[in-house]
């Protein structure tokens, strides 16, 4: 154990890379915050370094790292629970968006129970699981939705199992995203978009206007009337670029149905995605643009697939690939519009709100890509969850690299201009300092991230000299987060709150986050998302006690607005309902994620209950990771995928266990190169194998199924092992 904050001294504080002068500025401010607050309490010392802005985002990071460590160093986390690192005051929690609903409908909904948004705020989410009617209607009217024909009521019990959420509504929700809205402050002149071009640093940032957008849009809602039939499935394989977001917006505006496929797929997933949409084109570009370097997408959609590909090119105006006769330039494409008018006059399609607007992917554990249908409801949820959860404000700067064949890219679409904010793109990418020069220059508010991501700009220090304190909150998602890391990306702003997210694509949203008017701590959830109730269960089934400390499998209330009703290639109640316990009268939803409910009420994600892994952010499964290694090379016999999360925590690693043939005998760092190579190419090139392990054989069932379970535990006990060694 590291010195407590009463131990350190001055040659502390100069190993942490501050000179002499600066160290003992450092520690007289130090000795006097200690001077103020009670040894026995460790979160007033942190509270008070954080309200004299104590650790600065120019300080070295090792000096935030000791000062956070020394503060908590006789922290007992089995006894206290993971110690927080914010703090939400009175005054800011009443400038929420919930804390300013909770004032203003809080005493007439819980009555003299209520008593401000912190104190109050669980009494609040828990109102919202048992009134979800209630909260719905009031968040409706935050967001920027207006329905063609007004729903009946907010939900109606008597329909399906789980109730049919705004019925008999029709609407057109890529218009909600296009309208001025006088109640956020947004007309034609608001900013939508910002962004700017890998290389072009030192370049101003390029503005889009609402009114700008909308045009643009318009433009090509024409262009796909020209080309394509309402109903249409058309894909996009593209980067996150303001031309992908126009597409995007103009396939539902016109009543089409967007097909997400990630730009890092090899060309088997894509023909795979194309296959199970049946999609009629394929929005693509002719390159990538990545760090300087181009890396062909078109020849790659076309080897996965043969419908229609509309092809933008990655710089200027002319394409640097030889197309097929059957498909169109960018500029073709918008060519077949010119019999419309270029006006704000388009009349959208409206559907009800059932209708299918977008198709995404998730990985199933069969080794075949679930195919997820998000209907009207599911920008909906996730906006309204990005408003309550990370408090996503009109007039905010929001910027998440990511990409459409993800939920996150949708999610960022919706959660920015359902809300009235701005949505900020970097055209390339994310790893480097351009891209946090453009955080800083585009006067990013709210930043979403992946840990890896932060992990590679905390190592390579690559975002040194910039200035990032305009960020008002960070979000993170897709896997599970390191602390120190964490710790590095909230100095860089003061220590702004990190907002962790944990959801599913087919949930359309987060089931467990953070909060604004609730004290963070790092690698943690502190809460159940708004009207999102759930129990976690024992290994019989049996739901723990609520707020009890324990870990176990999550089961998701079925009551949800915009979780899916449905699979386009696979038994939706069998994937999320079968064998799963019955709690108060409700089937509980299966998520498949063991949670970890601490001391203090907060959550952490343990893993997956099945063999399902994250990797970089991706969920894929064991069967897809084996299928591509068993063909690597003669010597194998079988293989088993299992990813293990690192003792000092972060992301979870790729591990390959291997069964050689007989008279075979291979090195380990072999057969990895082989492995990586191979599932790089053959599934995505962003997967990296941790490490190779060569065993004489797999443990079984007496069925002879494969027990990675146990193989996972044997590994990590490895693990564990050398680390003490």
């Amino acid at each position: 154990m590291g010195k407590s904050i009463w131990e350190l001294g001055i040659e502390d504080l100069v190993r942490t890379g501050l000179n002499l002068h600066e160290a003992v500025e450092f520690n007289r401010i130090l000795k006097n915050v200690l001077s103020t607050t009670q040894r026995s309490k460790p979160t007033e010392v942190w509270r008070e370094l954080m309200a004299r802005r104590a650790l600065k985002p120019t300080h070295p990071f090792e000096l935030h790292r000791l000062l956070y460590y020394s503060v908590y160093a006789n922290w007992n986390i089995s006894t206290s629970g993971p110690p927080p690192y914010w703090f939400p005051s009175l005054d800011q929690s009443k400038l929420t968006n919930l804390g300013k609903i909770m004032e203003l409908q809080g005493p007439k909904l819980l009555g003299a129970s209520y008593k401000d948004p912190i104190s109050s705020f669980s009494l609040f989410q828990k109102f919202s699981i048992q009134n979800p009617e209630i909260y719905w209607s009031i968040v409706l009217q935050e967001l920027s939705v207006t329905f063609q024909k007004a729903p009946r009521c907010i939900l109606d019990r008597t329909e399906k199992p789980n109730g049919r959420w705004l019925p008999d509504s029709m609407l057109n929700i890529a218009e909600c995203c296009l309208r001025s809205s006088s109640r956020l402050l947004r007309d034609d002149n608001s900013l939508a978009i910002v962004w700017r071009d890998e290389g072009c640093d030192n370049s101003n940032v390029n503005h889009m206007t609402l009114k700008q957008l909308r045009e643009k849009v318009t433009l090509v809602a024409n262009a796909l009337d020209a080309t394509f039939s309402k109903g249409d499935a058309v894909a996009i394989d593209m980067p996150l670029t303001v031309d992908a977001v126009v597409i995007y917006l103009a396939i539902v505006l016109a009543g089409l149905v967007v097909v997400s496929i990630a730009d890092s797929f090899a060309a088997n997933e894509v023909a795979v995605r194309l296959l199970i949409s049946k999609a009629k084109g394929i929005f693509t570009q002719d390159f990538i643009l990545r760090g300087g370097k181009k890396y062909p997408l078109y020849s790659r959609v076309i080897e996965g697939g043969s419908c229609k590909a509309i092809v933008i090119p990655v710089t200027g105006n002319r394409l640097e690939v030889d197309l097929r006769e059957q498909d169109l330039s960018w500029e073709e494409f918008l060519s077949t519009a010119k019999e419309f008018p270029r006006s704000n006059c388009y009349s959208p399609m409206y559907h009800s709100i059932d209708a299918v607007t977008n198709i995404l992917f998730s990985s199933g554990t069969t080794g075949k890509p679930k195919a997820i249908p998000w209907t009207q409801l599911s920008p909906i949820r996730c906006a309204a969850d990005s408003w309550a959860h990370m408090d996503v404000q009109a007039g905010d700067v929001f910027c998440w690299p990511t990409n459409l064949g993800w939920a996150m890219g949708p999610v960022s679409v919706y959660s920015s201009l359902l809300v009235g904010a701005t949505l900020a793109l970097y055209h390339g990418s994310p790893l480097g300092h351009g891209f946090g020069k453009f955080v800083q220059d585009a006067g990013v508010t709210i930043l979403g991230t992946i840990p890896s991501l932060v992990k590679t700009w905390k190592d390579t220090r690559c975002m040194e000299g910039l200035n990032w304190t305009k960020i008002r909150y960070f979000a993170s998602t897709g896997e599970t987060s390191n602390v120190d890391d964490d710790l590095w990306l909230s100095s860089r702003s003061y220590y702004k709150p990190l907002f962790e997210c944990c959801g599913g694509t087919e949930l359309g949203s987060s089931f467990i986050v953070g909060s604004p008017v609730q004290p963070q701590a790092f690698g943690a959830f502190s809460t159940a998302s708004m009207t999102t109730g759930f129990v976690i269960l024992d290994e019989h089934g049996i739901p723990f006690p609520e707020d009890q400390p324990c870990i176990g499998e999550i089961g998701l209330f079925p009551i949800y607005l915009g979780a899916s009703n449905e699979l386009l290639n696979a038994d939706h109640d069998e994937v999320y309902f079968k064998g799963m316990p019955i709690y108060n009268g409700m089937q509980l939803r299966r998520h498949g994620d063991i949670i970890r409910r601490t001391v203090g009420g907060y959550l952490i994600v343990q893993g997956r209950a099945d063999d399902t892994m994250n990797l970089g952010g991706i969920k894929t499964s064991s069967v897809e990771i084996e299928r591509i290694c068993d063909h690597v090379d003669e010597s194998i016999l079988e293989t088993a995928a299992v990813s293990l999360s690192p003792i000092e925590g972060g992301p979870e690693q790729l591990v390959i266990l291997v069964v050689l043939k007989k008279q075979y005998v291979k090195s380990s760092q072999e057969l990895k190169d082989k492995f990586s190579k191979a599932i790089q190419r053959n599934l995505n090139p962003l997967f990296k194998v941790g490490f190779v392990k060569i065993v004489p054989s797999f443990p079984r069932t007496a069925s002879n199924k494969l027990l990675r379970r146990v193989l996972r535990k044997q590994m990590k006990d490895e693990l564990a092992l050398r680390s003490q060694l």
